[in-house]
C-alpha cells in the first residue's frame, strides 16, 4: 500500500511542476543576448575593398587564452570581439602573421616565443544593462563607443584607421558590422 501512495504522490508532483512551468521561464534562443563588437578588415589603399589578415591571432590583454577562432591560423576579414560587461574599457592584442618560433628546440617549448605585428587595440565604451524579459534577465549594450590604439610605434603599426559606422557609435546587435578597420 505505501508504494502505491508514494508512486500516486510522485505522479501528483511530477505533474504539478510540468504544469507550472510557464513558457516565459525559459528563453528562446532567438532574444538578442548581449551583443559581441563587430568589425571588419580593409585595404587602405583601396578602401571599399575588404582585405583579410594573414595568420590573425587575438587575444585579451588581461588574458592568457587566445580568443577562441582566432588562434593564428586562419585568413580573415571579419572579427566577432566580446567586450567586458562590467568595465567600460577592453583591450585586445592583435597580431598579424602570428607563428610560434621554437628557437631550433622543437621539443624544448620553454624557449618557445611568438612572432608577428602585434596592435594592442583599446575598446571604450559606457556599458548600460538593459532588461529583455523575464525568463532572459538583461543584457549589456554598449554606447558611445570609440577604438584606439595603444602604445606602439605608429611605424610599427599594421592597423592605419580605425572607423566607426556611425557617429557615436553603440552596439546594441550582432546584426551589421560596427567598425572598419584598415590596413
Amino acid at each position: 500500500m505505501k508504494l502505491k501512495t508514494i508512486q500516486y504522490f510522485l505522479i501528483i508532483i511530477f505533474t504539478v511542476s510540468f504544469i507550472s512551468c510557464e513558457r516565459d521561464d525559459i528563453c528562446p534562443e532567438d532574444v538578442p543576448t548581449t551583443p559581441r563588437l563587430i568589425l571588419e578588415f580593409f585595404d587602405i589603399s583601396n578602401q571599399d575593398n575588404k582585405k583579410n589578415v594573414t595568420k590573425l591571432f587575438i587575444q585579451g590583454v588581461d588574458n592568457i587564452a587566445p580568443l577562441s577562432g582566432y588562434l593564428g591560423d586562419t585568413n580573415e576579414n571579419t572579427v566577432e570581439l566580446p567586450l567586458k560587461t562590467d568595465d567600460n574599457t577592453t583591450s585586445f592584442r592583435f597580431i598579424r602573421d602570428y607563428a610560434i618560433n621554437d628557437n631550433g628546440t622543437p621539443d624544448d617549448t620553454s624557449d618557445d616565443f611568438q612572432t608577428g605585428n602585434e596592435d594592442i587595440i583599446i575598446i571604450n565604451y559606457t556599458a548600460e544593462n538593459v532588461y529583455v524579459s523575464r525568463a532572459c534577465g538583461y543584457k549589456t549594450i554598449y554606447k558611445a563607443v570609440s577604438v584606439q590604439f595603444g602604445e606602439v610605434n605608429v611605424t610599427d603599426r599594421w592597423i592605419v584607421l580605425a572607423q566607426p559606422l556611425t557617429d557615436n557609435q553603440s552596439i546594441e546587435d550582432e546584426t551589421t558590422i560596427h567598425f572598419k578597420f584598415f590596413h
